[in-house]
């Protein structure tokens, strides 16, 4: 598989906090991959700082070969969209209104937009149920699965989540990480999750990553990583 992204030695501060010391990490074609780590570890930086939201004091971030821009709208335009954690849907808009925002940076035509927008609401049915209801009023669930295809409507070939299972029932989070499966089966959709569950988090990608205070300590397959005991001690709760 080729490599899709490539970040390299990235560092990054808040103010005089140093949020992450060279951080580097590469995502191939079609993989889903999850970087899991305490709070307050950088995981939300380092998708931030990908998705050009936040400026890296040094390192490079490479997409396709090609160096990323430090600015989010030319991010997205490149082939990166990012859900960023509390979904920030627009509430005042209504399901279909945000799904045609997703598509501002498109211009391959009305019906290649009209495709991908069929595609999102098949995956979503419930976003077809409520399509011309304004969003604000939509459950949490329903709100993350807007948030998604919002971003798919990009028609990205990395898909960024942050959190995505952040303040959802358990049985949302189960249907809503199955979608995630599905996407990346029928597009094989790269994806790249922060998820502060690591039991999701290891069942669902292929390889992960560990950030703890601003530096990746492991990586390996998630199979692997699942059956250490140290992983298991600290981040998945088992004695």
């Amino acid at each position: 598989m080729s490599v899709l992204l490539d970040v390299n030695s990235l560092e990054v501060y808040y103010g005089g906090i140093h949020a992450l010391h060279g951080v580097s990490l590469r995502i191939h074609e079609g993989e889903i991959v999850s970087i899991i780590g305490a709070n307050g570890a950088g995981k939300s930086t380092l998708l931030r700082t990908i998705a050009g939201d936040k400026e890296a004091k040094s390192g490079t971030i490479s997409f396709q070969g090609e160096r990323l821009p430090n600015a989010s709208h030319a991010v997205v335009s490149r082939g990166i969209s990012l859900v960023p954690e509390g979904r920030r849907i627009f509430s005042n808009l209504t399901v279909k209104e945000n799904l045609k925002v997703g598509a501002y940076s498109r211009k391959d035509g009305k019906d290649s937009i009209a495709e991908d927008f069929e595609e999102v609401l098949e995956l979503f049915p419930r976003l077809r149920e409520r399509i011309h209801q304004m969003s604000g009023t939509l459950s949490g669930g329903e709100q993350q699965m807007l948030a998604v295809g919002r971003a798919l409507m990009a028609r990205p070939r990395l898909l960024l989540l942050d959190e995505p299972s952040l303040g959802l029932a358990p049985i949302i989070i189960d249907e809503l990480f199955e979608k995630i499966q599905q996407l990346n089966r029928l597009r094989n959709q790269a994806i790249l999750i922060v998820e502060q569950n690591a039991f999701l988090a290891l069942e669902v990608s292929k390889r992960v990553y560990v950030l703890k205070t601003g530096q990746i300590v492991r990586e390996g397959l998630a199979c692997d990583l699942a059956d250490d005991p140290s992983i298991q001690q600290e981040y998945l709760g088992l004695a």
